[in-house]
């Protein structure tokens, strides 16, 4: 006996031809005014008065180094949250310990709270007024207005990105390797190098990716925290606020051309980081 299966049943969840197509373009045109319109009007306005301007606008004094300050903040702030991210995850996944599901909830805690809240608790911690702050006066240790409020800030508000990506991949993956090392006579050190890095490499790669391009966009946190200092403490985000709230619209939009371009470029390493890892994980089952 043979069964047939409907045509409009062999394509997944089984919708009608027309049902499939309004959905694609609905999403298309969606994605085309969110995403696409704006995208265009980024690079538009940026060389509406041509190349030169262009370029005079992104090799401007103040606007190369908020470029340097963007790439500073985020090169010190996501490998903390590599480091933080695997040791969370791995207590997380490998562990049974008092006060875990708090642990959990405090990764999400960034998801849930403004970024602008979390900047001014930051502005409270290390302001003058404080007890933390007046310490930090008397021995001339600057951290707000500085470069480590940034880097503080941008750490709190990323630090979900790369824990929330390894904690489901190595909860499905479970501990029965782990074990079979430890047991073959493997250190801890030995067992994570050999055997756990190499199943959530593809996983921890797409967390730093989307992690790098939250701590590069970042403004909420970074902007309480910044002072808004002229070429010390405007970060890319805050550099375009500045030159569009001077009316300086063709400056803005170079500088925010930038940080679009390395959305961009985050986006491809991503598509390609989920491709190979899709082709190596089919190669190996």
């Amino acid at each position: 006996m043979s069964l047939s299966i409907p045509q409009n049943k062999q394509n997944g969840i089984g919708e009608v031809l027309w049902v499939r197509i309004t959905l694609i373009i609905l999403g298309m045109l969606f994605l085309g005014a969110v995403i696409g319109l704006p995208l265009a009007a980024v690079f538009t306005e940026a060389l509406r008065k041509g190349v030169d301007a262009y370029m005079a606008s992104i090799v401007e004094p103040d606007a190369l180094a908020a470029i340097r300050l963007t790439l500073l903040v985020a090169a010190i702030a996501v490998p903390l949250n590599i480091v933080f991210g695997i040791a969370a995850s791995w207590a997380i996944t490998k562990f049974e310990f008092t006060g875990k599901r708090l642990l959990i909830t405090l990764i999400d805690l960034p998801f849930s709270v403004s970024p602008v809240i979390s900047g001014l608790i930051y502005a409270l911690m290390f302001g003058a007024q404080s007890l933390l702050g007046s310490w930090l006066l008397e021995h001339d240790i600057q951290i707000l207005f500085a470069v480590p409020a940034l880097v503080i800030a941008t750490v709190f508000v990323t630090f979900p990105f790369v824990a929330r990506e390894l904690i489901p991949l190595m909860e499905e993956q479970g501990t029965e390797e782990e074990e079979a090392a430890i047991l073959l006579g493997a250190s801890g050190w030995q067992t994570f190098i050999s055997v756990t890095l190499p199943n959530i490499r593809w996983g921890l790669l797409y967390g730093v990716l989307l992690c790098n391009a939250r701590a590069m966009g970042e403004f909420g946190a970074v902007s309480v925290v910044s002072g808004h200092i002229k070429g010390e403490t405007n970060t890319i985000p805050l550099q375009v606020e500045i030159l569009y709230n001077e009316y300086n619209f063709v400056a803005a939009f170079s500088v925010a051309s930038i940080l679009t371009l390395l959305a961009l470029v985050t986006l491809m390493l991503k598509r390609m980081v989920e491709k190979y890892g899709a082709k190596t994980k089919k190669i190996t089952t």
